[in-house]
C-alpha cells in the first residue's frame, strides 16, 4: 500500500498518482494542504527521505520568499514552519512502508512501485 502527500492543483503530483494508478498498486491519497502532517508525521517522513527539513521547503513559494528567505532556523523550527505553512512542503511525497521518496520527476516513484 501506498500513500500519497498530494496537491491536485500540481502537475507533477497529479502526474505521480497517475503513474501509481496506472501501475495497479493501491494508493491512499491525502491531500496535505487539507490534512495537514503532525510535527510527527513530518520529522518521519524526512527521515524516510534521509534529508534535511529545508531541503523539503519549495523554496519559491510566496511564503518563502516573504516569512523565511535568508533566516536562519533550526531543524525543528522549519518543520514547525511548513506545519504551520503546508504549502511549503515539496511534493508530491510517496511512502512505502518505511521508504520515501519525492516525486520529482513523477518516474522517480517506480523506485517504491512493484
Amino acid at each position: 500500500m501506498l500513500k500519497i502527500l498530494h496537491n491536485p492543483r500540481c502537475q507533477k503530483s497529479r502526474q505521480t498518482l497517475q503513474l501509481i494508478e496506472e501501475s495497479g498498486e493501491m494508493v491512499t491519497v491525502v491531500e496535505y494542504l487539507k490534512t495537514v502532517p503532525t510535527k510527527d508525521e513530518l520529522k518521519g517522513i524526512i527521515n524516510m527521505l534521509g534529508i534535511e527539513p529545508l531541503d523539503l521547503v519549495r523554496k519559491g513559494e510566496a511564503v518563502y520568499k516573504e516569512e523565511f528567505k535568508g533566516k536562519d532556523l533550526d531543524n525543528y523550527q522549519w518543520i514547525e514552519a511548513m506545519v504551520q505553512n503546508p504549502k511549503l512542503i515539496e511534493r508530491p511525497i510517496v511512502i512505502k512502508g518505511d521508504k520515501a521518496i519525492i516525486g520529482r520527476p513523477p518516474e522517480k516513484v517506480k523506485e517504491l512501485l512493484g
